[in-house]
């Protein structure tokens, strides 16, 4: 017999977008911003200039979003599963094409004490980036591009 996983329903107090805008520290930080919270943990990941040494000029992101955000909204599930003191989990990442220094994902976690933020918030890029369906194409210097999933990236060892 075959069972259909019911839909996961975010809570209201978290935040998850798939964005063509560039995203906002601040914004972020205030979205995962609530008064029982000691800590708030924000992890930026942004485009390097480099990948193994070689000189990069721009990352292009495309995800797939409906099932992106359903990741999304799994890895809060989970960490509320882990971390039962988390009040709010945000989750947004861009989408397009992105030049060198600028932010590709934010990921941050409140809850009442720093160790739990932590821990959460890294549970939530690491997992973001070994399950989203986000894939990234590498722009380099020498006028060359190559497309690599996120989620090869971690498997491989690699630290996209």
């Amino acid at each position: 017999m075959t069972t259909l996983l019911s839909p996961i329903k975010p809570r209201t107090e978290d935040s998850f977008a798939i964005s063509f805008a560039p995203l906002s520290i601040a914004e972020i930080y205030a979205k995962a911003d609530d008064p029982a919270d000691g800590a708030v943990v924000v992890m930026s990941g942004m485009v390097r200039n480099q990948t193994d040494g070689k000189p990069v000029v721009a990352l292009e992101y495309q995800a797939y979003e409906p099932m992106a955000l359903r990741v999304f909204y799994q890895i809060a599930a989970d960490i509320r599963s882990s971390w039962s003191d988390v009040n709010r989990v945000v989750i947004y990442h861009r989408v397009g094409r992105l030049q060198v220094g600028e932010i590709s994902v934010l990921v941050a976690v409140g809850c009442p004490h720093r160790s739990e933020a932590f821990e959460a918030c890294r549970y939530a890029i690491d997992n973001l980036k070994h399950n989203a369906p986000i894939w990234k194409k590498e722009h380099w210097e020498d006028g060359s591009s190559t497309w690599v999933s996120i989620g090869a990236c971690e498997q491989s060892g690699e630290n996209c």
